[in-house]
């Protein structure tokens, strides 16, 4: 008969820690409680996956690098008329990140798109799915250095393993021929593997004169849009209305 100290080696040679560092504290309750031996393993199975899932949710959370963190709890759809209750649930179920539909969020600044996002991507890490957030201008410099700071290969790396990639500030700012070119080269890299969702605050129809060449803003719009819905989210902005001010 082996030892607590013995079977808790085992458990770490087995890689699960969790379940050695909490073998004593399982195996005192047991026996208080006079457990079978199959409602012990069932509990230790049990702790080993919840604490396993809390991890990978943990390190998915930190490879995301959100710039902050939102829920979709916490989004007041009555300030975004365009977006119901039904429809953020309808959202939440990932039906369309499973068949790598696209999601564009289109409003002027300060109305939610990038809450909604970030919000989206929590919910999909929870899920088990990878994210990335990047906003466009940090795309590009990271696409422009990738040959050669390894950096930024480990971040773009990730951003193409991962099951739903968040743009945000697409079309912020004009693109030169070999950025467009870069640009391109990586949403061919996604298109029909990943879901990516966009948040603008210019329409499609305005991103060809930002891309310069029309050859290369055809060919990155007929992937991007191929399969997409787009959410036009119009209004006032929320950070204007319930900003804080120093006086009373």
């Amino acid at each position: 008969m082996g030892t607590t100290q013995t079977l808790q080696r085992q458990f770490k040679q087995f890689r699960m820690t969790e379940t050695a560092d909490a073998l004593p504290t399982f195996l005192r309750e047991a026996e208080q409680k006079s457990w079978t031996y199959q409602e012990l393993l069932v509990a230790l199975c049990n702790h080993e996956e919840k604490r396993r899932e809390e991890k990978m949710i943990q390190k998915y959370l930190i490879w995301a690098q959100f710039p902050f963190e939102r829920t979709l709890d916490n989004f007041d759809t009555s300030q975004a008329a365009v977006l119901s209750d039904r429809q953020i649930g309808q959202l939440k179920e990932f039906e369309w990140l499973n068949q790598a539909f696209n999601l564009l969020l289109l409003g002027p600044p300060g109305v939610g798109k990038t809450h909604i996002s970030i919000g989206l991507g929590m919910e999909a890490i929870k899920q088990g799915k990878q994210v990335s957030f990047i906003s466009m201008a940090e795309l590009i410099s990271l696409l422009k250095t990738e040959e050669y700071v390894r950096k930024s290969q480990l971040r773009l790396n990730r951003v193409r393993k991962s099951n739903l990639v968040i743009i945000d500030d697409m079309m912020f700012m004009a693109m030169e021929t070999n950025e467009a070119n870069l640009f391109f080269q990586l949403v061919s890299d996604l298109y029909e593997k990943s879901s990516i969702i966009l948040t603008s605050n210019k329409g499609p129809d305005s991103w060809s004169k930002m891309l310069g060449d029309q050859g290369i803003a055809t060919a990155i719009l007929d992937r991007l849009l191929h399969r997409c819905e787009i959410i036009h989210m119009n209004g006032d902005s929320h950070r204007m209305k319930n900003r804080e001010t120093i006086f009373e």
